[in-house]
């Protein structure tokens, strides 16, 4: 069983009641609640805090515009899992394993590759106009939950975007959410 270390900064049994009420096909399914201030992901299921992991969202903050390099906001849903079965840091190039496998960077410092490892949960965004069509849409975006080579930056925003998580956690979250998830990206 996973353990929960510490609560969400806000009344997340009340925004769950709200987000199934809103979308109701993904009641049935395991969510993801990623908040953007304490740079956390906290993994829930019919009403139960299931586990809490550490994230690492844009370093240039939050926004929905398609070349923003932003964090999304907003409901997302879960379209696409890539992954099953490579080894820990195997690297991915436009959602295909390259063969390669990504070197831990040692040092907190941002890097001129933000490397996409391990696993891959894309992001499809669920409101019109915010996070979805147009010039802000999620899945055009290729906005992603996926591992990285810069375990040293989660808990702070160093992403171009994507909502980046140390490798081991990421194969945990992939797991446990299924296609349809609903993933909610909230600042607070």
């Amino acid at each position: 069983m996973l353990q929960v270390t510490h609560r969400p900064p806000f009344n997340w049994s009340c925004l769950v009641r709200k987000l199934h009420r809103r979308y109701p096909h993904c009641s049935r399914a395991p969510l993801a609640l990623v908040v953007l201030s304490v740079q956390s992901l906290y993994l829930a299921y019919r009403m139960q805090l299931l586990a809490v992991f550490s994230v690492s969202t844009s370093r240039f903050g939050r926004g929905c515009l398609l070349h923003s390099l932003r964090t999304p906001t907003g409901a997302h849903s879960v379209v696409e899992k890539i992954g099953d079965g490579y080894p820990l840091l195997s690297r991915f190039c436009q959602r295909r394993c390259s063969g390669a496998r990504a070197t831990l960077n040692p040092h907190a410092t941002i890097g001129r590759d933000d490397a996409v490892c391990t696993r891959i949960v894309r992001l499809a965004g669920l409101e019109q106009g915010h996070n979805q069509g147009g010039c802000v849409d999620s899945y055009k975006r290729c906005i992603y939950i996926h591992g990285t080579a810069d375990e040293k930056r989660i808990g702070r925003p160093a992403s171009i975007g994507c909502i980046r998580m140390r490798n081991q956690d990421v194969c945990t979250v992939y797991d446990r959410l299924r296609l349809g998830s609903l993933v909610y990206v909230i600042d607070s």
